[in-house]
């Protein structure tokens, strides 16, 4: 079964961005971490290389495992008075904190 993400234009602009302005940047890692106050807490990073067990989204790379997890989600980056952030709208998140860096499934 194929595993759909979505990418907002904002979002593709921000990683085409980051990553270009450096080498060592090379790819903007998404990942699903155990931890926070909901079970779950998404992890944003950069790589310069992928694993075998990695998916590539143009600049972008997930693994497997954490795809799993985010499935069908839309991944967008918004810019807001209180700052600047990625947001991940993943239908599969059945609560989050209040500060939405951490959900449950």
């Amino acid at each position: 079964m194929t595993k759909k993400i979505k990418f907002t234009e904002q979002a593709k602009k921000q990683i085409q961005k980051i990553t270009a302005e450096s080498k060592s940047k090379k790819y903007f890692r998404i990942s699903v971490k155990g931890g926070g106050c909901s079970g779950f807490k998404y992890n944003f990073s950069f790589d310069s290389s992928t694993s075998k067990d990695d998916i590539l989204f143009d600049n972008a790379v997930i693994d497997k495992k954490s795809l799993d997890i985010i499935d069908g989600s839309i991944i967008d980056f918004k810019i807001e008075m209180i700052g600047e952030s990625f947001v991940i709208d993943n239908p599969k998140a059945s609560s989050s904190c209040g500060c939405g860096l951490s959900f449950s499934v």
